[in-house]
C-alpha cells in the first residue's frame, strides 16, 4: 500500500494506492469510514489492477478547507491529477454513500468508465428526506436545527416504534448516527457538502443505451437500510448489461469474509 497526499484548491486529499496491474481501479468507501476499507481486496484484484482508494472530505485523513460544497467537477480534476491523463479510461468501485459518487461520475463522463462494482450503493432511488435537507434553503436549515436539536426526533421515533411504524433496524441506524452530537454536526457537514453527488435514475438509464458500460450490483439480503429491490428495479430493460447479486449479509459487506465472493464478481 502506498499512502498519498495531493493538494488541489486549498484542500489535501489522501488516497490509498495499491495493485500493480495494468487497470485503473478508483474506489469510493461509505459513510464515517476511508478508503483503507477497499485493502482486503488487494490479495484477490491487485495482481489485475491497480487501485486508487480516496478518503471523501470529512473522511479519513482527507482535509478539506472549501466550503460545504464538494463540486464533482473537483473530484474529476483530482482523478486526472492523480493518473496523469485527461483521456484514461478506468472502472469504479464503491460502497454504500460511494455508490452515489460513482453513479453521480458516470453521469458526467460516461465514455471513460470501463465497468461499475456498486456494493450496497446509495444512489439508485430518490431519498426524498435528503433531497429536501441538502437542496433546498428550508430543509437545510432544518436539517441543521435538529442536528443541534435533535430530542423532537427522538420522540418521534419512540412513538413510531410503540406504533410499530417503523422497521427496529431504521430506528438503531437512525440512534447509530444521531445520538453523539459530534456524530450529528458530520452528517450535516458531509450530506450538505456532497449534495450534488445526486444521479438521477433516468437519465443514467439513458446513458447506459448510448454507454453500455458493465455494472454489477451487490446486495445484503438481509440489508434494511440499501434494498436489493432498488437495484432489481434499475436492472430492468438492460439487457443483463445490469447485474444484481445478493449475498446472505446484511449493509456491512466491505469485510473479509465476503471479499473472495466480491473479487470474483469484480472479474467476471
Amino acid at each position: 500500500m502506498n499512502s498519498q497526499f495531493i493538494e488541489l484548491q486549498g484542500s489535501r486529499f489522501h488516497y490509498n494506492q495499491f495493485g500493480a496491474g495494468p487497470d485503473w481501479v478508483f474506489c469510493f468507501h461509505g459513510y464515517g469510514e476511508s478508503g483503507e476499507h477497499f485493502l482486503l481486496f488487494e490479495p484477490f484484484l491487485g495482481k489485475d489492477y491497480t487501485f486508487i482508494a480516496l478518503d471523501i472530505p470529512f473522511h479519513g485523513q482527507t482535509a478539506w478547507n472549501g466550503p460545504l460544497l464538494f463540486e464533482p467537477s473537483l473530484l474529476i480534476e483530482l482523478i486526472d491529477m492523480i493518473i496523469g491523463n485527461h483521456q484514461a479510461r478506468f472502472h469504479f468501485f464503491a460502497y454504500s454513500m460511494g455508490g452515489r459518487i460513482a453513479l453521480r461520475l458516470f453521469e458526467l463522463m460516461p465514455n471513460r468508465i470501463q465497468s461499475m462494482v456498486l456494493v450496497a450503493p446509495d444512489g439508485l432511488h430518490q431519498n426524498k428526506w435528503q433531497w429536501f435537507t441538502t437542496k433546498t434553503q428550508l430543509g437545510n436549515s432544518l436539517f441543521k436545527y435538529t442536528m443541534q436539536n435533535p430530542g423532537w426526533l427522538f420522540q418521534l421515533i419512540h412513538v413510531c416504534n410503540r406504533l410499530k411504524l417503523l422497521n427496529p433496524s431504521i430506528s438503531k441506524f437512525v440512534h447509530y448516527y444521531l445520538d453523539d452530537p459530534k456524530e450529528r454536526a458530520d452528517l450535516y457537514k458531509i450530506w450538505t457538502t456532497t449534495r450534488l453527488f445526486r444521479p438521477s435514475v433516468k437519465r443514467l438509464k439513458s446513458l447506459l443505451r448510448k454507454h453500455p458500460v458493465p455494472m454489477k450490483l451487490i446486495f445484503g439480503k438481509h440489508d434494511r437500510i440499501i434494498l436489493t429491490k432498488r437495484g432489481t428495479h434499475f436492472s430492468k430493460g438492460s439487457n443483463n448489461l445490469v447485474q444484481v447479486f445478493e449475498l446472505e449479509a446484511g449493509h456491512q459487506l466491505l469485510q473479509k469474509k465476503y471479499a473472495s465472493i466480491i473479487a470474483a464478481y469484480f472479474k467476471q
